[in-house]
């Protein structure tokens, strides 16, 4: 929990930097443009590449095999999406990095470990039928 919080200081905080600089460089109209540009290209970018978990969750269930690839990149993309909604350079940089699939390798094991941990520890309970 204290690493949230000191997130949630330090991240706005580097944004702002990162904007003056920008806007130093380019001037803050660009700067306005291109924050609005990355948030709709990754939004939308987010949301195909979440139709395309959801299918293979889908056909992977259809074929009777759990869907845990699947689930685990919905995870990385929904994540990624919701960095790629807030406004800011390097919230966009993990935001484009956490939806497009290429990049995304680094997080998925990252998260199948954390989530493997928190079960072997009793913190998350799975049960097979």
């Amino acid at each position: 929990m204290r690493w949230l919080l000191l997130a949630l200081l330090i991240v706005p905080a580097m944004e702002i930097g990162v904007f003056i600089w920008a806007g130093n460089i380019i001037g803050p109209w660009w700067v306005v443009a291109l924050i609005i540009l990355t948030g709709i290209v990754g939004v939308s970018l987010a949301k195909r590449q979440g139709m395309e978990a959801w299918q293979r969750a889908q056909l992977s269930m259809n074929h009777g095999q759990p869907p845990a690839d699947a689930i685990i990149d919905g995870i990385c993309i929904f994540i990624g999406g919701v960095f790629l909604f807030s406004p800011g350079f390097i919230t966009d940089a993990v935001g484009f990095a956490l939806v497009l699939p290429y990049t995304r390798g680094p997080f998925k094991r990252m998260l199948q470990q954390l989530l493997r941990h928190w079960m072997d520890n009793g913190k998350i309970i799975y049960r097979r039928w």
